[in-house]
């Protein structure tokens, strides 16, 4: 069972590391499209061309706006969830405290009441 359970998690983790791979390799390329673009000759260029750089540079612009905003939104979920995660923890502190008491007393009362 414990083998079943490690060739899963394996399968996981090569799993997440490809498509961690797949991101950076996706990330590069953009970034690297984009750093070209910028680095275009604009003065040397016809006015027809300069235009057309324009309009890529502005749905640049706003493409990476939305990026930005999906992750704003989806760190203000995470920070939402684990603020959530951490009111469940103290909420079921008092239940862990008993259960700890309850051991402790029948741990106390098996080592030291004899009949």
């Amino acid at each position: 069972m414990n083998e079943i359970i490690n060739k899963v998690v394996q399968f996981l983790q090569q799993g997440i590391a490809w498509i961690f791979d797949f991101i950076k390799l996706i990330w590069t390329w953009s970034f690297g499209q984009i750093i070209a673009i910028f680095q275009s000759d604009w003065q040397s260029l016809p006015v027809w061309k300069i235009v057309v750089l324009a309009i890529v540079v502005i749905g640049i612009v706003y493409v990476l706006y939305k990026a930005l905003w999906e992750v704003w939104e989806a760190a203000e979920k995470i920070l939402k969830a684990f603020i959530g995660l951490l009111g469940v923890l103290v909420t079921i502190l008092p239940y862990v405290i008993i259960a700890g008491l309850i051991a402790f007393g029948g741990s106390w009362v098996i080592h030291n009441v004899n009949f």
